[in-house]
């Protein structure tokens, strides 16, 4: 009784990450309420989005640190049910870190109303044999962070001579591999002249980069923002973006202008780029060419 009436004083006010879903038709079962296994899936998911939000693209993380994490141990605990169509706010936060092994905390809301809570436990392991070993120094450090408040990614800003082994391998990652735009397209003259900005974790991997063309007119052109595919909705995009626009103010000029691919037009337009022109097809991909005044609004 003392467990369950521990888990009962959990809030919101005791998590700093949440993970928002929806309840679909086929989650529910015959007593029209999710089914409760449904439930570990809602925290498998929210897990990941944790990976986002800790800007930690999980493979190449784990695979630098030379292990990976087993799940040992899940449990759950029912206090309310979910319905079809609620909308559900999935709590994580790394509660402890042993010497190999580590406990997320979790809980579901909807609204203030607390439905489940539940606790995760992973092990660090050696992928070839899956035998425990010590957590890393650097992910400890990763996850405490994030958990106190601290900053995740840092954005450098420099010459292409600086950044530009770690901003030509996301552009090959994001536009030639995924996006399958031409090789030759991808590289111009232009590098050697802009500033590039590169966000890096605090593992020290790049994550995202953009460029700032030399202006003309008092107009800057910002252009080649690329974000790895699962940091992608976590703020690397914004972050980027207000560094380029901030050197681009600090230099004296007073407007950006961009071509947005169509499927990036609500990111920018949330920071207050507007389209001017017509659509066109750059790269067999469609754009539009937006502007916003300097500074960029917040």
């Amino acid at each position: 009784m003392l467990k369950l009436a521990l888990y009962d004083m959990t809030t919101r006010d005791d998590f700093r990450f949440f993970h928002r879903l929806r309840v679909r038709w086929a989650e529910v079962d015959m007593q029209n309420i999710v089914f409760n296994a449904h439930y570990l899936m809602y925290f498998d998911t929210a897990i990941t989005g944790y990976w986002r939000a800790i800007a930690m693209p999980y493979a190449e993380s784990m695979a630098q640190l030379g292990g990976d994490l087993y799940v040992k141990k899940a449990t759950l605990e029912f206090h309310a049910s979910a319905r079809m169509e609620d909308d559900l706010d999935v709590a994580l936060k790394c509660g402890r870190i042993g010497n190999s092994s580590m406990a997320f905390q979790g809980a579901i809301f909807r609204g203030e109303q607390l439905l489940i809570t539940g606790e995760t436990i992973y092990v660090y392991a050696d992928p070839a044999t899956q035998t425990s070993k010590p957590v890393p120094q650097a992910l400890r450090d990763l996850l405490t962070g994030y958990e106190a408040g601290e900053p995740m990614v840092q954005v450098r800003c420099g010459p292409w001579g600086e950044l530009g082994t770690e901003a030509s391998r996301i552009r090959k990652q994001v536009f030639v591999e995924e996006q399958q735009i031409p090789n030759d397209l991808e590289w111009d003259d232009m590098d050697a002249v802009a500033l590039h900005a590169v966000a890096f974790n605090r593992l020290g991997l790049a994550i995202g980069t953009g460029r700032l063309l030399p202006a003309q007119d008092s107009v800057s052109k910002i252009g080649r923002m690329a974000v790895h595919r699962t940091m992608r909705g976590g703020g690397v995009g914004e972050q980027l973006l207000r560094a380029l626009a901030a050197a681009a103010q600090a230099r004296g000029d007073q407007r950006i202008v961009l071509h947005a691919q169509r499927t990036a037009q609500p990111f920018y337009a949330r920071l207050g780029f507007l389209p001017q022109g017509a659509p066109f097809v750059e790269a067999g991909i469609p754009h539009q060419e937006m502007a916003a005044p300097l500074p960029l609004a917040r």
